[in-house]
Parts: C-alpha cells; structure tokens; sequence
C-alpha cells in the first residue's frame, strides 16, 4: 500500500513539475450551465491532491468514532460480566450462609451476562421458592426455559425439586416419568423419583427403580431394603382396601417364591389377614415362615391368631423350644395360647419358666390370672404386686 501511494506521489509531482520546468503549465476549462471555472492543470492537480486529503480526513476520523462506539459497547459489556461474575460468587458465599433473599437478588441481577446464565436462574429460582415466593420462581424457571441450550435435564429436575416443595407431588411423579425416560439412571433423577413414588404411593414403580439405585449406588443396603418392605407394604394396603382377604390373598399368591419367602413381608402379610379376620390363612403363614427361618416377629403374632386350632400352633413353639432353647419370648407365648383354651396350670408353668430368665409385668400379670383360675388368690396377689414393683421400678 505504501509503494503504491508512493508511485501515486511521484506521479502527481512529474504531472505538476513538468509543464513548469518545460514552461508550459497547461489549461484546464471546466464548464456548466451557469459556471465557467479555469485554471492549469497544476492548479486542478492541487486541488485534486486537497480533495483526496479532505476524503481521506473524513474517512479516518469516521473510523475513529467508530471504533470508539464499539470498544464503548465493548467496555460496557464487560463491566457487566465482570459484574454478573462477583454477583455470582457472592451468591454462592450467601448460600452457604442460608440467606435465600440475597442469594435469589443477587443470581438473578445481571443474570443474561453470566458465564452460564440459565444455571442463575435456576439457582435463582430454588432460593425463591425456599423464601416462599412462588411468583418470583416461576419467572426465573420460565426465564430459564428460554434460555435452555437443548438439555432438558437441569430445567427440569429444578421444576420437579421445586413441585416437591410446593407439595404439589402428583405433578412431580408426571415429571420425574418423562426424567426417567430421558436419564433413567441420574443419580438426582432417582433421588426424586424416590420422593414423589413415596408421596403419591406409586409402589410398583417404586419397586421398579431399586435395580438403578443399586447400580448407581444411591444409598446403601439397608435404605434399599427399607425401600422395598415399604412398597410391598404399600401394595398389600391397596389390595386389602381394594378387595379385602381375597384380594390380599391372591396378590400373595401371585408374588414370586422368594418374595412370600421374605420374613418381613410374612410377618406384614399375616398381620394384615388378622386385621381381615382371616386367621386361618395367617396361622399358615406364620407357621409356614417358622418352618423355614425362626424369627420373633413370627412368634410375637401367635397369641392374635384365633384359628381354632391352637394345638399346631402349641406343637410348632414347642419344636421351636426344643431346637432354639428355652427362651422367655418362646415360654410367654405358649403360656398366653394355653390360657386361651383354658390349660390353667400347663400355662402357669410356662410364664414362671419365662419369669425365671427375665422378669416382665406383662408375664406377672399373666401368671397371676391363672393362678386366679387355680383359686391360689394370695400367690395370685404376689404375683400382681410383683408385677406393679417391676413396672414402677422401669417408670422411675
């Protein structure tokens, strides 16, 4: 470009200083309806030198105006990121402190020149929902749909988190469906997916989850394993309401093996066809889970069971006490089925052989009846008086 204005100069001043040295400068006419202009080619030359100066002065400065609108732009633009980034760091230290005011204030205000704007809005949003300003929420939630980039996941996890809080949990578990779709094993997805399944009692879907939270390692055994009694729990509270004993059975019934074979649902199962009056099925449920597993909760639910045939039941605690020992629980329970068909002394000797490893007011009080039945009321009283002692004793 230099070269070439060079070239440029060295033409104009031979075509100025040629006709001077050689003596003649030339004429130039330049003519229009009212105007006669004239002069040499020198003086045209000159004043086309000028003309070009002049364009080339307002072509600079023009590009100086603007440039300095740009880098103005550039400067404000700038002074607001860098001021979205300190607002965002001091959200996150308020946070921490719980100040849910300041942190909602200070995400949202210069939210559009953040580095992720759509994260400040979301995080905007869950601090104004924890204040309780549902309006203020749903404008920063909407705000980030706007700007979602095409990952649905943060926008929606946050509307679900959200819903949860507003207990609006029927909306979350439509939700957390379409999230299960999209990221059937996100951690955060099944954590929520657990919450809303718990409130709204979807326990088959509850159930059907467990696998992933295994694999993603969400919580440990002994939550999954809570997880799973209450949704078996569950079910068997919808069959029951919805169709009483034949219902609870044939949902029982169409369980798998090894799920009838799990103790805790035993226990639960025989304890809801009591409360159905179905004692028959019950006592062979529990007399079913002892055969396979001795477990107390099993043995606690006999004296409730009304059957009207003791005699197995008496048969199975007394296989138990020859195989699991004498134990107090185990002595208790034969002595309350033996007062219930009236065996008064065989029933006396069972309690005084519970009393005998560990006192218990309930046993005391026990025995002391059947001894009212074998008219020893003294014995009777000393042992209602002993059973008073003990419980006042625990009271204090």
């Amino acid at each position: 470009m230099l070269k070439v204005l060079l070239l440029f100069l060295l033409l104009i001043a031979g075509v100025v200083l040629g006709p001077m040295i050689a003596g003649h400068q030339g004429y130039v006419l330049i003519q229009t309806d009212n105007w006669n202009i004239e002069t040499s080619v020198t003086g045209m030359v000159i004043i086309l030198i000028l003309s070009l100066l002049v364009i080339l002065g307002i072509e600079w400065l023009l590009r100086r105006i603007f440039r300095t609108g740009a880098r103005t732009r550039g400067w404000f633009t700038g002074r607001k990121r860098r001021s979205a980034r300190r607002q965002t760091q001091a959200a996150l230290v308020k946070l921490a402190e719980g100040d849910h005011q300041q942190v909602e204030k200070l995400l949202s205000r210069n939210a559009d020149h953040a580095e992720q704007p759509m994260i400040n809005y979301l995080l905007a949003a869950e601090a104004a929902q924890q204040r309780g300003d549902e309006a203020r929420a749903n404008q920063h939630l909407e705000r980030a749909t706007e700007l979602n980039d095409g990952d649905p996941l943060p926008v929606e996890i946050t509307r679900v988190r959200i819903q949860l809080a507003r207990n609006e949990d029927h909306a979350a578990r439509h939700g957390i469906d379409r999230l299960l779709e999209i990221a059937p094993r996100h951690p955060e997805v099944l954590r929520l997916a657990e919450q809303a399944y718990i409130r709204t009692g979807a326990w088959s879907a509850l159930l059907d989850i467990l696998p992933a939270m295994e694999k993603v390692k969400l919580g440990d055994d002994n939550h999954r394993i809570a997880l799973q009694q209450q949704a078996w729990l569950g079910l068997m509270n919808q069959a029951m309401a919805d169709q009483g004993s034949d219902g609870l059975k044939r949902w029982w019934q169409n369980q798998s093996r090894k799920t009838r074979h799990e103790t805790a649902l035993q226990v639960a199962m025989a304890d809801h066809l009591i409360v159905c009056d179905d004692h028959e099925t019950a006592q062979q449920i529990v007399l079913d889970g002892l055969k396979r597993q001795y477990d107390e909760r099993l043995v606690l639910l006999m004296p409730r069971l009304k059957s009207g045939n003791p005699e197995q039941l008496e048969k199975a605690l007394r296989q138990q006490i020859k195989q699991h020992g004498a134990t107090p629980l185990l002595h208790s329970t034969l002595g309350q089925l033996l007062m219930q068909h009236g065996e008064w002394e065989q029933a006396s000797e069972a309690f005084r052989a519970a009393l005998q490893q560990r006192p218990d007011a309930f046993d005391y009080a026990w025995l002391a009846d059947t001894l009212d039945r074998q008219h020893k009321p003294a014995e009777a009283a000393e042992m209602r008086r002993e059973g008073l002692l003990l419980t006042l004793k625990n009271n204090s």
